[in-house]
């Protein structure tokens, strides 16, 4: 190959060479305008209210304290078979009561003569009550509560299906993100384009209607007797959604 002919070589490849570096700059700039294109971001919230159709409610059993652990699991199964046919015979499905807790545990007493000493067992039991029938919620504490029950509490209201309501929720959350991202726009000059994202939070804590959160310890010479029926106040669960919007600017 003589001298003439390598030189032209030499430029035929450095002229490809460049012609692919420039393809590769012009794709690397484009690119990087499309990531570092501008973004506003708008969000909204939306909340509806329905009457809760559940009632969870916890019901439980403690025993004192017997000599032996036989005794007092013997006692602790009988009152709970009494308060389950109770609530039974109240049209409380078995598919709505649950066992949620079962401890049985020694007691000690201590003195400085004879120090940690065991003195007998004890059992306590709750149960996990959906009541679905909301004018039994009075019912199924004093019928419980007379066969036994001497721990009532945790009550708290719920919505079965929540669906339908949470996507009404979430639609008010959106036109209000939407409203919010155009006032924006008309007060800064800012002009909006496309959608380019929607984002939900999920993380969004339900609230619910309580009537109590701690327990309701009942006396032992109250639990057993024919008490009057509680009345208890259902009120209305908050469905609440959060939505943002993720804009382009022009």
């Amino acid at each position: 190959m003589n001298k003439f002919m390598k030189q032209a070589h030499f430029i035929m490849s450095l002229a490809a060479l460049l012609a692919v570096t420039a393809i590769v700059i012009t794709a690397l700039v484009t690119t990087n305008k499309t990531n570092n294109q501008d973004r506003f971001s708008s969000n909204g919230s939306g909340t509806v209210y329905a009457k809760a159709d559940i009632a969870n409610i916890q019901v439980g059993f403690k025993s004192g304290v017997k000599k032996t652990a036989a005794e007092a699991t013997t006692e602790s199964t009988a009152k709970m078979n009494n308060i389950i046919a109770a609530l039974q015979k109240l049209g409380i499905e078995e598919k709505d009561i649950k066992t949620s807790n079962y401890n049985l545990s020694p007691s000690y007493n201590w003195t400085n003569t004879k120090g940690q000493e065991l003195v007998g067992y004890e059992v306590s039991q709750n149960l996990t009550l959906k009541v679905r029938d909301l004018n039994k919620i009075g019912d199924v504490i004093a019928r419980t509560t007379e066969q036994g029950a001497n721990q009532i509490g945790n009550v708290s209201f719920t919505i079965d299906d929540e669906f339908e309501l949470r996507n009404q929720a979430r639609e008010l959350a959106i036109q209000q993100a939407k409203e919010k991202a155009a006032l924006i726009a008309k007060q800064s000059g800012m002009k909006l384009g496309e959608i380019k994202g929607v984002y939900e939070n999920t993380d969004l804590e339900r609230q619910q209607a309580a009537y109590s959160n701690t327990k309701m310890m009942i006396d032992s010479s109250i639990a057993g007797a024919e008490l009057a029926t509680p009345s208890v106040q259902v009120g209305q669960n908050e469905i609440r959604a959060e939505v943002t919007l993720m804009y382009e600017v022009k």
